[in-house]
């Protein structure tokens, strides 16, 4: 956890969102791997941390969180964009993110480099909550390649 200093104010009030509208949902693209580092309960909520393997073209998928997510750039560049298709963030090595979280702040890390991104994300979710919630494509021009599911899937804790 001493790799992302100060992600514990993370920890605080934890909201949980309604669902979402009905469309298509967009999940990661293939070939983004994630891979638990550790996983602890603290105050009746989960607390867990990722390590997220991006090739170089790929994204997250739409998606949003039901607590707090704090995010490190260990290797490459994440692009995170908002539901209106805009930048709210270019992240290098070293930079770390804090992300909004509810079904009103759906949004996409992408992978615009030519290599590698590798992200270490904290989550910090109610209880047996997933970690992220797949959301449909607002209609953003560069889209999500990833495979559409149901809206509202939720992805694996």
């Amino acid at each position: 956890m001493g790799r992302l200093c100060g992600a514990g104010v993370v920890a605080g009030a934890l909201v949980v969102g309604p669902g979402v509208a009905s469309a298509q949902a967009t999940p990661p693209d293939p070939g983004v791997v994630s891979t638990l580092v550790w996983k602890k309960k603290v105050w009746g909520n989960d607390l867990t941390l990722r390590r997220i393997r991006m090739p170089a073209g790929t994204s997250t998928g739409w998606h949003y969180h039901r607590g707090p997510v704090a995010a490190k750039v260990v290797k490459g560049t994440l692009s995170h964009f908002d539901s209106s298709c805009k930048s709210d963030g270019v992240y290098a090595a070293g930079g770390t993110l804090l992300e909004q979280w509810g079904s009103n702040n759906v949004h996409i890390g992408r992978n615009l480099g030519s290599g590698e991104l590798v992200l270490e994300v904290l989550y910090a979710q109610p209880s047996g909550s997933p970690l992220a919630v797949d959301a449909p494509d607002p209609g953003c021009a560069f889209g999500n390649p990833g495979a559409a599911t149901q809206p509202g899937t939720a992805r694996p804790s």
